[in-house]
């Protein structure tokens, strides 16, 4: 367990566990749930196609180098997609998300979106979380609200933000607001250290617990939402769906 990131082999993942990969060269990490079989769930842009390169009409990369048929299945116009291990690395490095980690070690940790201080749920919960939202979608993505870590988050907790404009759940995401945060926060220190290593401490001190007010792990406005109420509470329900609901509603009436 290291201080920015937890490097692991592809030996060491089992099937449930939430990975990532940076991309950009360490400008942002991408999340997913390793769901077995060499097999990755994982929420990305509709626009974009998060494996080696186009898809087919069917969903499947044509150009996956293990040629699995269904690495690139998504449902149609939904950002949540599956995968082969290689395809969601990109010739990337393969790290582990860490959870229930202490308040100490989380606010040691120099970069953001690589812990929590929130516990997981068992593996066959997590999976079965990642394989309904691979058929059902995981509503529109949000850089801030709604990404690629607040997926795996969800996944692994089955927790959701109650204020849904506010930040998401994202460690990664908490990270960006919490540095200008904590710039502003520590700047009336610095009438009272005047050295530049004292206010680089207060900021970086700041900024660590910026970072932890907005983990999940503490955060009071999360609550657990089952996978299959997720679209009912946050309104990701289809529309033709919700009409035959409706629908079957006035018949009973009648």
């Amino acid at each position: 367990m290291g201080l920015l990131t937890n490097r692991v082999e592809r030996s060491e993942i089992k099937a449930g566990d939430h990975i990532y990969t940076y991309r950009a060269v360490f400008a942002y990490s991408h999340h997913g749930i390793f769901v077995g079989g060499r097999k990755v769930v994982h929420f990305t842009r509709v626009e974009t196609s998060p494996t080696c390169s186009s898809s087919n009409e069917d969903g499947t990369d044509e150009s996956c180098p293990n040629n699995y048929p269904d690495c690139g299945f998504r449902q149609p116009n939904s950002g949540v997609i599956l995968s082969c291990l290689d395809c969601f690395l990109k010739d990337g490095s393969l790290y582990a998300f860490e959870y229930a980690v202490g308040p100490s070690l989380f606010m040691a940790k120099l970069r953001g979106g690589t812990c929590t201080t929130a516990s997981s749920d068992s593996a066959e919960t997590v999976i079965h979380r990642a394989m309904y939202l691979l058929q059902n979608g995981f509503g529109n993505y949000n850089v801030f609200h709604n990404n690629c870590e607040d997926f795996a988050l969800y996944c692994k907790t089955g927790l959701l933000t109650v204020d849904r404009l506010g930040v998401g759940r994202s460690g990664q995401a908490s990270s960006v607001l919490g540095a200008p945060l904590a710039a502003l926060l520590s700047s009336p220190l610095k009438l009272l250290m005047p050295s530049p290593v004292g206010v680089a401490t207060v900021t970086a001190g700041m900024y660590c617990v910026s970072r932890y007010a907005t983990d999940i792990g503490v955060r009071s406005d999360v609550v657990k939402v089952a996978v299959e109420d997720l679209a009912f509470n946050l309104g990701w329900g289809d529309f033709n769906t919700q009409q035959q609901q409706e629908e079957d509603q006035q018949q009973l009436i009648k």
